[in-house]
């Protein structure tokens, strides 16, 4: 998600939302410009003998109703809830020639995860209302993610800090029946 936040830099929060039918209602009231319909994402995470996971770093491919993107994420820190990290992201015309090429170097697919997405902006922040497996989520992300989500009354001290893979880890623990991916059933 283009949220912002500098040149390369993202600047997230993340919280579970139960509600994303108000939420949604509450953008529109406040004149949100919606970026995006809600759309199926399917990511793929690729690593090398762990290299990228073991130093925090992330490396997906994205296909999603528009389009395909390949991003890499470097570690993240916090700051006040805010999670803060380098992101580089760009579109691909071709997503099986870039994963073919991604093989070739050596990397594999670690890990799939899937959502559907649905994006809107307020100013300069990006929001994005997605529903996953495991719940419903809503993001945050841009220079003033934190003073937006304090609109809607979330607190970014609380804010969660793991990624969807992380989270998804956790309910695998918890739940041992569930797939080894987190992606819809058919």
């Amino acid at each position: 998600m283009d949220g912002g936040g500098g040149e390369g830099l993202e600047r997230e929060l993340k919280f579970a939302c139960s509600e994303l039918n108000e939420l949604r209602e509450r953008l529109v009231a406040m004149g949100a410009e919606r970026i995006a319909a809600p759309s199926l994402e399917d990511n793929a995470v690729f690593d090398r003998e762990d290299e990228l996971r073991e130093n925090g770093r992330l490396l997906r491919l994205r296909r999603d109703g528009q389009g395909a993107r390949l991003t890499y994420k470097g570690p993240a820190r916090s700051d006040k809830g805010v999670k803060i990290r380098e992101e580089r992201e760009t579109r691909v015309d071709d997503a099986d020639a870039v994963d073919r090429i991604l093989t070739n170097l050596g990397y594999a697919v670690v890990y799939r995860y899937q959502k559907r997405r649905e994006e809107w902006r307020v100013g300069g922040v990006a929001i994005a209302l997605d529903h996953t497996p495991i719940g419903d989520f809503v993001e945050f992300e841009g220079e003033r993610a934190e003073k937006l989500a304090e609109r809607f009354d979330f607190q970014p001290e609380v804010a969660e800090r793991r990624n969807y893979i992380q989270l998804y880890r956790e309910y695998r623990r918890q739940n041992p029946s569930a797939p080894e991916n987190m992606i819809f059933s058919s």
